[in-house]
């Protein structure tokens, strides 16, 4: 099985480096996608052109429900321009409301034993704490150092590929969560003796939702009506979570997103997108984790297709002052992205309104500082062309994030100070 998944994840990982068309024309794949190996380290993978870092997730590697801070040890140092293969685990299927036994949770839906990712049930099966009404949901894989990074430096992360390792996820809707607390789920509350022993007594609700590929290689995900009529969907794969080391010893709860990034939820930081984070750690200590299929803008209901993923990046270390940073400063403060059509800005705030408030005017700063533009004709330009998208409301500091189209500024040339 190992050495079919390698050359199965080899032929994938060669069409994600070499072409951005990747997540368009996708091959057939041969799942599950199981893990490569049980340490992080150096693959060497007939047919690539040079070896790339791998990380499992794995007990010794990730964090379930808090982020890496100042105090973490990296589990790999990497130069600048790496490739970074992480295996990803969605945490659905995995939590005590489910169980915390994919092998049974799965099967349930009619999953074999040999569908469910090894990786899963030894994570599960161990002694490693998670308390579910405390600590965050998310499995989180990391941290991975780059050399010579230090504060006030950006970390350029490239998403080359973001697989799926299994046909199957879930979508969840939790009591006292998602956009509408209170309506749903509908039904009885959680009772107070509820427990992986007994997760009916959550009284949550998990849609167990399969993906289907076609001959082209694109995945659709499927859910039936009350009638059994079907219901399909495109997917496009990202990951919710891409972030930095807090410059914290304190813990860092997996849920809200900040200026290190961690669980932002933009759907549009796919497979040939780039996203840019402030470096705030000596090593800037980049983590993964919380893979999604599908998601739709505000993730509404509390979770989006949540979904184990193999995840392909290239980190690149852009030092203070480095001309593709998109600012005037030289660093950056918070998160920024850009795709092959926009550039992404970022606004957070726990009100939705100041989140707004937040994505406006970090637009505003960048078409000043970056493409020459006077606040007043920048902040009419954002009115009439650019889009400002709810990238979450369900993470307790929410998310907007305007989309401002390249084409727009194509004779236009950067002004950023160097």
């Amino acid at each position: 099985m190992l050495k079919r998944s390698k050359k199965i994840w080899a032929m994938a990982l060669l069409g994600a480096c070499c072409s951005a068309a990747f997540a368009a024309q996708p091959s057939k794949a041969r799942l599950p996608l199981q893990p490569l190996a049980d340490k992080p380290g150096l693959l060497a993978i007939k047919g690539l052109p040079s070896r790339v870092y791998y990380v499992p997730s794995t007990v010794d590697t990730i964090k379930w429900g808090y982020l890496p801070n100042a105090t973490d040890r990296p589990l790999l140092t990497v130069p600048s321009g790496a490739t970074v293969v992480f295996d990803t685990l969605s945490h659905e299927g995995l939590l005590e409301d489910q169980g915390r036994d994919p092998l049974k949770y799965f099967a349930s839906h009619g999953i074999p034993a040999h569908m469910v990712l090894k990786d899963a049930i030894a994570i599960t099966g161990s002694v490693m704490p998670h308390d579910y009404a405390k600590d965050g949901p998310h499995i989180i894989t990391g941290p991975v150092a780059v050399v010579d990074a230090e504060p006030g430096d950006v970390l350029k992360i490239d998403i080359l590929a973001v697989q799926p390792r299994v046909p199957y996820g879930v979508i969840s809707n939790r009591h006292g969560k998602g956009a509408l607390p209170g309506e749903f789920p509908q039904g009885p509350k959680p009772e107070a003796d509820a427990s992986a022993a007994e997760p009916q007594k959550f009284h949550n609700v998990s849609v167990f939702t399969p993906i289907r590929q076609d001959k082209h290689g694109a995945w659709t995900g499927v859910m039936h009506n009350a009638h059994d009529a079907e219901i399909s969907f495109p997917t496009a794969p990202f990951m919710g979570v891409m972030g930095v080391a807090a410059p914290t010893g304190e813990l860092v709860h997996s849920v809200p997103p900040g200026v290190y990034g961690g669980n932002l939820d933009i759907n549009d930081l796919g497979v040939g997108t780039t996203l840019y984070l402030p470096v705030l750690v000596k090593g800037a200590q980049f983590y993964t984790g919380d893979p999604h299929m599908a998601q739709g803008d505000g993730e509404v209901a509390l979770t989006a297709l949540e979904h184990s993923m193999r995840a392909t990046f290239r980190l690149t270390l852009l030092k203070k002052g480095d001309a593709q940073i998109p600012s005037a400063s030289g660093s950056l403060e918070k998160p920024f992205g850009e795709t092959r059509q926009h550039w992404i800005t970022v606004g957070l705030n726990a009100d939705l309104d100041e989140a707004m408030k937040d994505a406006v005017r970090e637009s505003i700063r960048f078409l000043t500082e970056v493409l020459g533009m006077q606040p007043a004709v920048a902040y009419a330009y954002l009115s009439a062309a650019a889009d400002f998208q709810v990238s979450q409301v369900v993470d307790r500091t929410k998310g907007v994030h305007g989309m401002i189209r390249k084409a727009d500024f194509a004779k236009v040339k950067r002004t950023a100070k160097k």
